[in-house]
């Protein structure tokens, strides 16, 4: 049927294969791409396929035809498809030599492919006697084609030519790729394949379309290698070009650090901050969507932005009366000596740009020029953004460094004021996930200290929170102070960075409360705790009597809520102390001190086990902030982050939230204030099963979202009615009303308060949808009364 087919349309078979031909012949006339050689024996070969086809569709065209232009046709064409056929070996051969005299073959593969030139050559012949000699065929009265008496002699050449071919591509088949292997295979073995039927098959001429077709192929494979070779040959520049390109950049980032090195050696306080600036600025810009080249350029932006120190004396770097305002007019200084230096690096502007206005404020109260909101460049607002940070939290010549929750607020506060609002929230998200502010989870302690005066030395604070901790430690007198006094005594207090302060300013940075000191012998000190009380145990061993004695001492620490119980023993005695804090809402460590003593091997366990209610006697009422009449949901007090939170409101349509907030007492920062969290749970409350939480939004303007859950987008305005951020907490302190509005369309939930001109909208998308979605009040130190829902 197949043949059948071919019988039926062969001769448009022919007519478009010979378009095909003719079409490559051209177009490989204009390639570029080929080597002249190659391209001129691949023109040979689609010219000889083209009109082999040509003349043998002439002779079915003429075949039964007996005019005199029949006559001359019929004879002409069968010569040269005969001619032809030996004529293509002859052309396969000279693109073999060709390809693998580039490849560098040895002379005995030329050796067999000269015997195949000899045998194209004799075939060719054989076709001029075949024509005058009826050898291959003969034509009847009718003027039509016959097969003679010698046509298998015109399939020697055509098979055993290309054998012999295939023997040298197959030796030298590594030398070449896989698209021009299969190429050459195809070109080989498909005409033969067809010969070998065409014997049995009369009247479909097979072989030479079968030929033509693979010329085609052969073309088509020789582009796709030459486009392989291309790309392959591109890829190799462009890797060239990106190691040429990683070794400049190595080289920029090793000089620029080098020179930067160079400049801080003149200042001890600068070491190393240039290197920390770049650092925390690609942070920033890597939270902010910002490509790699940004970054990359806001990194080394942030490096050099300080280069300008280079042009400031010695005299004024080490005056002895360095102080805040002499360093504002050294920055000035180093703005303009650093855009002067960079501004060389025609290459890269943004350098001097960065070094230029990185001390510009977003409100326009910064210097050199006094340049405001977005005309500031982006990458000077980053780098400001990362500067400040290392400033505050490295020590100064005039200060000390400050805590990380301090810079936070400074972020928090100066968002859309000092700084770039986007740039400074995504240094807050930094700070809170690298997670140094929570410091109370660490109880790593001193191994040993030595105290001569009391309170010489006070080791950093174990926590003292539901889990029961066990403090050991050997005491031992001072040698020289055997008739002095000298005993052990804890200090229990909160500060942010687990140490006790003395000088206000630390103490107000780092919130520093004192609640007492206590003794192994019973006494006890209180200053910031509501009351102690202290019961005698039991006698517990010797005392610290003799020169050298060793006694170990032991404090079992606990808590709940407000109080804190202490079983201390050691020096023949031991003691139940229980201490009521002021509230709930602070955090107690205990710290390690002595007087004429050493104290070594301290060791601290903890045990898993969370104590409750009934384990620490309480001695004073409870203090309680929400001691007010209930509206439609219970009052709640979040004594810390997130501690409490109210049940979960179920939102519908729209929904309108009121209530009364108050910080607590010991709120000091701009995020002790209420939070709003939308979230979802199988039984409607914070933290139940199957909890998703969407977004959280603080009212001082900062929101926390779980993007893998839902999408949000944000928006904050302070508007003119906003007092300022000390006026915020003051309001916070003295109590303020507060309503939310809440609306919810199809997946998409719509939020909008203000309060104190902090103007908030929050849109969430929910893709999963949940078929119930919750909103609850939460904070951070603050009471939340008269809660009622519209």
């Amino acid at each position: 049927m197949m043949m059948q087919m071919f019988s039926d349309h062969q001769l448009n078979i022919m007519l478009l294969l010979c378009g095909a031909c003719g079409l490559l012949a051209i177009l490989l006339f204009f390639t570029r791409f080929l080597p002249k050689r190659r391209k001129a024996i691949l023109i040979l070969l689609q010219l000889i396929a083209f009109f082999l086809l040509f003349y043998d569709r002439m002779a079915y065209i003429y075949a039964g035809d007996s005019s005199f232009v029949g006559y001359i046709m019929v004879r002409v064409s069968n010569f040269f498809v005969f001619f032809l056929t030996s004529a293509v070996v002859f052309g396969f051969n000279r693109y073999l030599i060709d390809l693998f005299e580039r490849k560098g073959e040895e002379i005995a593969s030329f050796r067999m492919l000269k015997v195949v030139d000899t045998m194209a050559a004799l075939g060719m012949i054989m076709a001029v006697v075949a024509a005058f000699t009826d050898m291959y065929y003969y034509f009847d009265a009718s003027n039509r084609y016959h097969r003679g008496s010698g046509f298998l002699l015109s399939y020697i050449i055509p098979i055993i030519g290309p054998i012999m071919q295939f023997m040298v591509i197959r030796k030298n088949r590594k030398k070449v790729s896989r698209l021009i292997y299969i190429s050459l295979v195809l070109y080989i073995f498909v005409p033969i394949a067809c010969g070998i039927l065409q014997i049995f098959t009369y009247g479909v001429s097979i072989v030479n379309m079968a030929m033509v077709i693979v010329s085609i192929c052969l073309y088509i494979f020789t582009y796709l290698d030459i486009n392989n070779t291309v790309e392959h040959a591109h890829e190799i520049e462009i890797q060239n070009m990106e190691s040429e390109r990683d070794r400049m950049q190595r080289l920029f980032s090793q000089t620029a650090t080098a020179f930067v090195s160079a400049v801080e050696k003149r200042d001890d306080y600068s070491k190393g901050t240039a290197v920390k600036v770049a650092e925390y600025a690609e942070r920033i810009a890597k939270i902010c969507g910002k490509d790699d080249m940004f970054c990359s350029q806001v990194y080394y932006t942030a490096l050099l932005h300080d280069v300008g120190m280079i042009g400031i004396t010695d005299k004024v770097l080490h005056s002895e009366d360095y102080s805040e305002n002499l360093e504002l007019e050294t920055d000035k200084q180093k703005a303009v000596i650093g855009r002067e230096i960079l501004s060389n690096i025609s290459e890269y502007p943004y350098l001097s740009e960065g070094a230029y206005y990185s001390h510009a404020k977003y409100d326009g109260t910064g210097f050199p020029e006094g340049t405001k909101g977005e005309d500031i460049p982006e990458m000077a607002r980053i780098v400001a953004v990362a500067a400040t940070y290392v400033r505050m939290t490295n020590k100064q010549r005039y200060s000390d460094a400050s805590p990380d929750f301090v810079a936070r607020e400074a972020f928090v506060k100066g968002a859309g004021e000092e700084f770039d609002p986007v740039f400074a929230y995504a240094m807050v998200k930094i700070i809170d996930s690298d997670g140094r502010i929570d410091v109370q989870k660490d109880d790593e302690i001193e191994n040993e200290f030595t105290c001569k005066i009391y309170r010489e030395y006070i080791t950093r604070g174990v926590l003292v929170d539901r889990k029961i901790r066990t403090i050991r430690f050997d005491f031992m007198k001072n040698e020289d102070m055997t008739e002095e006094f000298s005993e052990p005594a804890i200090v229990l207090f909160d500060s942010y960075d687990r140490r006790v302060h003395r000088d206000a300013k630390t103490i107000e940075e780092y919130h520093y409360t004192e609640y007492g000191e206590i003794w192994f012998n019973g006494h006890v000190v209180s200053s910031g705790a509501r009351k102690m009380e202290v019961k005698d145990v039991a006698e517990a061993g010797n005392g610290t009597e003799g020169k050298k004695s060793v006694n170990t001492f032991e404090i079992v620490a606990m808590r709940f809520e407000d109080h804190i119980k202490l079983v201390l023993t050691g020096g023949g005695n031991k003691k139940e102390i229980i201490v009521a804090l002021p509230d709930r809402s602070k955090a107690s460590y205990i710290g390690l001190t002595g007087e004429n003593c050493t104290i070594r091997n301290i060791v601290v366990e903890t045990d898993d086990k969370e104590v409750g209610l009934d384990d620490i006697p309480r001695i004073v009422s409870e203090t309680s902030y929400i001691e007010h009449m209930e509206a439609d949901i219970k009052n709640v007090q979040i004594d810390r982050q997130r501690s409490a939170s109210t049940i979960g409101i179920e939102l519908e349509k729209k929904l309108k939230i009121t209530f009364h907030s108050m910080s607590l007492p010991s709120a000091m920062l701009v995020w002790h204030c209420p939070y709003i969290v939308l979230f979802s749970s199988d039984d409607g409350k914070v933290g139940g099963p199957n909890y998703r939480e969407y977004t959280l939004i603080k009212l001082n303007g900062e929101n926390e979202t779980a993007e893998h859950h839902a999408q949000n987008k944000f928006n904050l305005k302070k508007k003119d009615s906003f007092p300022g951020w000390e006026a915020w907490k003051t309001y916070n302190r003295n109590g303020m009303e507060c309503e939310v509005y809440i609306e919810k369309k199809d997946n998409r939930i719509i939020l909008k308060t203000e309060n104190l001109g902090i103007s908030i909208e929050n849109i969430t998308t929910i893709e999963d949808m949940p078929e119930k979605v919750y909103v609850a009040l939460t904070g951070d130190q603050v009471a939340l009364t008269d809660i009622r829902i519209h």
